[in-house]
């Protein structure tokens, strides 16, 4: 089944009481929640929660680069970027070394696949790399995420995620790398367990997929 032949229509705006069910059972599980009424007010509230001083990586992901905010974080010269510093290392001998700072900055900043009515989280990637920092290793998370992610239950995430994401995300791969992309590795988060760590900003927008 793919993206098109899906019988439901993940594309689809959440309304605003399932916003509210989402948030409030995000809170609950110690995801703060800031909702966006666009994607500009998301980008502004993203960027008043890093300090310019701290070490931000941005994962990959189309959320980000829909509202500019990869290219505000990485090349502005405003923010101490991670990914710009690691664009001049030789991943051949700093390989290991690269995998560190990807992995344990003071912020991380992505985006998800699905979020639950419930107050989880699903997140799939092919390699993994972006995992690490979201689990624990970075100091802080904070993801930006359109409203159509959010689904009733977390059978219902999984099924976006295969249904509808990953036929997106293997055109999006095909032309940008010309290889297919794959379900290799699955993150659910079920609850945050320090508080004040992980923030999210929901989006009234169809941003990613």
């Amino acid at each position: 089944m793919t993206a098109e032949t899906s019988s439901t229509n993940y594309s689809n705006l959440a309304s605003e009481d399932q916003i509210e069910r989402s948030v409030k059972a995000l809170e609950a599980n110690n995801i703060h929640v800031l909702v966006a009424e666009n994607g500009a007010d998301a980008k502004k509230m993203a960027l008043e929660i890093i300090p310019p001083t701290a070490d931000v990586f941005t994962a990959t992901s189309v959320t980000l680069q829909t509202l500019g905010i990869n290219e505000e974080l990485d090349k502005s010269g405003r923010f101490n970027s991670v990914r710009a510093r690691l664009g001049k290392m030789d991943p051949k001998t700093q390989n290991r070394e690269m995998q560190k700072m990807g992995a344990t900055p003071e912020y991380m900043i992505g985006s998800v696949h699905a979020v639950t009515e419930t107050g989880q989280v699903i997140i799939a990637s092919k390699t993994g790399s972006q995992l690490a920092g979201y689990v624990a290793a970075a100091a802080h998370v904070i993801w930006v995420v359109g409203t159509q992610k959010i689904v009733p239950t977390l059978e219902d995430g999984m099924r976006r995620l295969e249904e509808y994401t990953l036929p997106l995300e293997n055109a999006r791969s095909l032309e940008a790398y010309g290889i297919k992309s794959s379900i290799n590795k699955l993150l659910i988060v079920n609850r945050e367990f320090m508080a004040g760590r992980t923030t999210m900003i929901l989006v009234k927008e169809k941003l990613g997929f």
